[in-house]
């Protein structure tokens, strides 16, 4: 990354870009720094969920000091209207929204909830009640809406750049769970299974949930929007008419609103976010639907629903861990042509067959042992990772820069929505089981 500031100007461009570039230099500018860019998307990504992750990771600390709140399940609960909100605010304002000062916003936020996870924890040392739950519960709303500012708002950036981009970065979403449950594995193992050991491993997640923020604010101030490959994109958005990467682009040292592959007659049109949203109501669906699912079942089904095995009280983090390693690997899956889901029709099949895991869950859970659980859990979670990679990556092909950010906000709006909804369904497990 030292050398990441040499790139002021996209090579073969002058202070000003013009019109006269060949393909030569153009094929240079939309390759350069593109593995730079992957890994710093993967990392983004990771910040994005970072510091909730931790906090759903660490559940036991927190059924441990508040048993008669359903921790786990109200934490997610309260987390997901302020980011379901926030994302239809800016979505609904996306053409006009700046996105670099958006995805600032949210990093921030999410570097100071994790230091006030921290804060809060050394002022009620660490003691339960309803006054500790209820702050913890404001900073998952906090974590909300961070996530509202940085979801939609990288994802809507990357839509309008390469497709590995984007699927880097939804990896490291998904990678910020594996991380988190490895961390939770090692704290389990160097602290003493008791308050003051889990209390340990609360702080050390928080802690480096701070450092991991604080990094995302210097890598997407600093090192992305200088990447040759990130300001091409950025130039060619801007010279379809996108007013959102102005900012972005003067930030990597471009001032001029250049034309890389614009041609003299161009009109600048846009389809609106009603007809995006007419002509992908399938991706839209689908995105939706994968969610719902997953989130009914993930984490507080599992957490809280499916009995006592020998693994004792390391079964529920051997189940988290499944899952988060499985959505990684699933986000994956689609770099491998041969298994991508590229089909319209043959993704929302897909979906739509997926929910026949809820009977195998609720049965499993009932008569089945911990293996069979373990393996339907990573199951879960590689469908979950494959499906909403295929369907980032295939839905902005075909459109303008603008249209690709637009509709990029638009799926994460159906994506978090269908996360709400699994939420709340999740509670559907206790019906017959009392509060």
């Amino acid at each position: 990354m030292a050398g990441s500031s040499s790139y002021s100007v996209l090579p073969g461009y002058q202070s000003e870009l013009t019109m006269d570039n060949d393909d030569e230099q153009i094929g240079v500018a939309k390759t350069q720094g593109k593995y730079w860019g992957i890994f710093i998307c993967w990392l983004l990504g990771n910040g994005c969920l970072f510091g909730f992750n931790g906090m759903l990771t660490i559940e036991d600390y927190y059924v441990y000091l508040f048993p008669k709140y359903h921790p786990t399940r109200i934490i997610t609960l309260t987390y997901q209207p302020f980011v379901l909100a926030t994302t239809a605010i800016f979505t609904y304002h996306e053409a006009k929204v700046n996105t670099r000062v958006r995805n600032l916003a949210g990093y921030m936020l999410f570097f100071l909830s994790s230091f006030g996870v921290i804060i809060l924890d050394v002022l009620s040392s660490g003691s339960g009640g309803i006054a500790p739950f209820i702050s913890v519960c404001i900073i998952a709303a906090a974590f909300g809406v961070a996530d509202g500012h940085v979801q939609g708002g990288m994802t809507g950036d990357l839509s309008l750049m390469c497709p590995e981009f984007v699927q880097s970065f939804f990896a490291g979403i998904a990678a910020s769970g594996a991380i988190t449950a490895a961390l939770r594995f090692f704290t389990k193992v160097a602290f003493e299974n008791s308050r003051d050991g889990l209390r340990k491993g609360a702080m050390l997640f928080s802690s480096i949930s701070c450092f991991f923020e604080l990094l995302c604010v210097l890598l997407y101030t600093l090192v992305f929007p200088k990447l040759p490959i990130v300001k091409f994109y950025r130039s060619k958005a801007a010279s379809e008419g996108s007013q959102t990467v102005t900012a972005d682009l003067a930030a990597g040292g471009i001032k001029s609103l250049p034309n890389p592959l614009a041609e003299e007659d161009r009109v600048v049109e846009r389809l609106s976010n009603k007809q995006l949203l007419h002509q992908n109501m399938d991706y839209a669906l689908d995105m939706f639907l994968i969610y719902v699912l997953t989130l009914s079942i993930f984490p507080g089904f599992l957490a809280e629903d499916t009995g006592s095995h020998s693994l004792g009280s390391w079964y529920v983090l051997v189940l988290i861990a499944s899952f988060n390693v499985s959505d990684l690997i699933g986000r994956y899956l689609p770099l491998i042509e041969q298994i991508k889901l590229t089909s319209r029709t043959g993704l929302l099949i897909a979906v739509i067959t997926r929910f026949l895991l809820v009977p195998a869950f609720y049965f499993t859970a009932k008569y089945g042992d911990q293996g069979w659980m373990i393996m339907l859990t990573s199951l879960l979670g590689l469908s979950n990772g494959h499906l909403t990679v295929s369907v980032l990556t295939e839905a902005p092909k075909g459109y303008k820069g603008p249209e690709q950010n637009a509709l990029g906000n638009l799926l994460v709006l159906f994506l978090l929505a269908g996360i709400f909804v699994g939420a709340v369904s999740d509670w559907l497990w206790l019906i017959g089981k009392g509060w």
